[in-house]
């Protein structure tokens, strides 16, 4: 199982949102979850609620999402630099077929857009 923090679910996890606890803890003690957090999405998430992003990296189930050419370029044409490096870290790649699930607290946010979600909403 991959999944992709959105900025929301990083500052929820800051606050001790339940549901994101959980996913941290099933990404850290069983074998094929995977969890990542884009760049872009930890700054704007740090901007919401400071240290979050310093709290998040430190975690060693959490794999931090460079923004690399490829993720830049798919920014460029975007509104919100946090939603499209999201949005891209989820698409389908070589290395996840199926893509990945992005974890949110508002998953009306991603209605209508290519992603499945899981609602962290508590």
């Amino acid at each position: 199982m991959h999944i992709v923090l959105d900025d929301t679910a990083m500052v929820a996890a800051g606050r001790g949102n339940a549901l994101a606890s959980r996913l941290i803890h099933r990404a850290h003690a069983q074998e094929g979850w995977y969890l990542y957090a884009p760049a872009c999405a930890l700054v704007e998430a740090d901007r919401a609620r400071p240290g979050t992003a310093q709290h998040l990296a430190a975690l060693p189930a959490l794999t931090v999402l460079d923004l690399d050419l490829a993720a830049s370029l798919a920014l460029a044409a975007e509104n919100t630099w946090a939603e499209a490096h999201t949005r891209y870290a989820a698409a389908p790649t070589p290395e996840r077929p199926d893509g990945a699930v992005v974890a949110t607290v508002e998953p009306l946010h991603w209605k209508g857009q290519p992603v499945r979600v899981i609602d962290l909403t508590p």
